[in-house]
């Protein structure tokens, strides 16, 4: 065999080598599908009565500082043995009366949750929230148009305990770098 064949060769083998090292590093960085957990009941703890605080920022996205404060109750239960739920709000406070819905739903396939939000003040749904549950902290992230501009709005419910829990929803107008909370709930348990 030549040197030039021999060269051929080797370079072949080399750059075959290297392509296959390169597909199992690009591999080894995907999470295999069963490396998912199974999150179906994530919002578990959700179901129940709950007792509501509310705290809502006045004119979000413009520097206010003003929050209004409401209290009230949240109803929620479960629908396809959990791996949805319906949640019903209502609270008063200074503005009156206030209703909301919003239905959960787990994707098995995605691994995660999605959240579509009504109010009864305009009995439209919102754009839905995607996302999961990690150490205890879930948080699902929309884009929203919001005063004729898309922004990101951000929920987290934390300090999740048996008979408690925080719920912050938090908008963005520059692409998810910085959040203002304007939505700030505690929850306590009424009954199961």
């Amino acid at each position: 065999m030549t040197t030039f064949r021999k060269a051929c060769f080797i370079a072949a083998g080399l750059a075959l080598g290297l392509a296959c090292t390169h597909a199992f590093a690009a591999d080894a960085t995907q999470p295999a599908a069963s490396a998912y957990r199974d999150g179906s009941h994530d919002f578990d703890f959700n179901i129940g009565t709950w007792r509501t605080h509310i705290k809502t920022l006045q004119h979000p996205l413009t520097g206010s500082t003003s929050w209004q404060e409401m209290n009230g109750t949240v109803a929620v239960r479960k629908i396809w043995g959990g791996k949805a739920s319906m949640e019903e709000i209502e609270a008063d406070g200074p503005d009156g009366h206030f209703e909301g819905m919003t239905l959960f739903l787990y994707n098995p396939t995605t691994h995660q949750w999605g959240q579509t939000y009504a109010g009864s003040k305009d009995g439209v749904m919102e754009n839905t929230a995607f996302g999961e549950f990690k150490n205890g902290r879930g948080e699902l992230i929309s884009q929203e148009p919001y005063q004729g501009r898309t922004i990101l709005v951000r929920s987290v419910w934390s300090d999740i305990k048996p008979n408690s829990h925080h719920f912050e929803q938090s908008f963005s107008d520059d692409n998810g770098k910085t959040w203002e909370p304007n939505f700030v709930a505690s929850l306590t348990r009424i009954s199961p």
